[in-house]
């Protein structure tokens, strides 16, 4: 996940071509409803067990819809939801709405969180993926059957943290500030050079040293991504957040990813990628999680 539960939404998948014009559509879903498929997973006793009273964004019952290869045990949680939202116009509408949108991340990530704690490895689905029919959704798992299974074994006895960096390099001069009308070498000097060329001279300094600050804030960053990258299984590096999104930020974030990390040593990831930031000028870390492992459970596209 994008590393909260408010996560905004990086893509969709709709399937809306056929007639809705009857009743009832392939696998019991109405006329007024779709399908929002959640996340991947294994079926399990503990899995079938964490859905029984487990609902959706829009109040719905969660069940989980298995694959055609019943040997294969994959299965995915789906639930009903009105087309009157996320149908293809309504749900464009929608995810420019901030507010609905938050809301709908949050019901996501709580059906995700739920299925993670029962002990099931579970592969997020992208915000907002929804198909007309049940039919549909058995398809596309049945489709990227092997490439889902693939990456349940490659991420079981895995969760994701991320690791956003700020830099605010601090542009302070290191000694006191001295006023000028009582510093005789600066009146001597802008005596000699005229007060306007001793200004620009003095705007080039203070440009330099922010320059300069902001350098080694950047370089400390690249480092401390390397020292976390080597504590990980694998890195995703999203797109640094926008200030006008982050919310109240210690500097301008540099670096916004995520890192595959073994369950288990989780607190000594923490523990020492804060260490490794102590220290280092004009940065800021900030990690999140754990979280199930939003960033790793895409398969990639076919080639055609």
């Amino acid at each position: 996940m994008t590393d909260t539960a408010t996560a905004t939404a990086t893509a969709t998948a709709t399937d809306t071509d056929t007639d809705t014009d009857t009743k009832t559509l392939t696998g019991g879903i109405t006329a007024t409803e779709i399908v929002y498929a959640y996340a991947v997973l294994r079926r399990t006793p503990e899995a079938v067990a964490a859905v029984a009273d487990l609902h959706g964004i829009a109040g719905e019952p969660i069940h989980l819809l298995d694959s055609a290869d019943r040997a294969s045990e994959l299965a995915v949680a789906v639930g009903p939801v009105p087309a009157a939202d996320f149908d293809e116009a309504p749900l464009k509408s929608n995810l420019e709405d901030l507010s609905w949108l938050e809301s709908t991340a949050r019901g996501h990530h709580t059906v995700v969180a739920v299925l993670a704690r029962c002990g099931a490895t579970v592969l997020p689905l992208r915000l907002a993926t929804v198909y007309r029919d049940q039919d549909r959704v058995r398809q596309a798992l049945d489709a990227r059957r092997d490439d889902f299974l693939s990456l349940l074994d490659r991420v079981t006895g895995h969760v994701e943290l991320g690791v956003k960096i700020y830099a605010s390099p601090d542009t302070a001069p290191s000694g006191p500030v001295r006023d000028p009308d009582r510093a005789p070498a600066a009146r001597v000097l802008a005596a000699g050079v005229g007060a306007g060329r001793a200004y620009l001279a003095g705007r080039r300094r203070k440009r330099q040293s922010a320059e300069d600050a902001w350098q080694a804030a950047t370089q400390a960053a690249a480092r401390l991504t390397e020292t976390a990258g080597g504590l990980a299984v694998d890195r995703v590096a999203h797109r640094p957040q926008r200030a006008d999104l982050a919310g109240p930020v210690p500097g301008t974030n540099v670096s916004n990813d995520a890192y595959l990390v073994p369950a288990d040593p989780v607190d000594d990831f923490r523990t020492r990628v804060l260490a490794a930031a102590e220290g280092l000028p004009g940065v800021r870390v900030e990690l999140t999680g754990p979280w199930a492992p939003y960033s790793f459970a895409i398969p990639p596209e076919p080639v055609l």
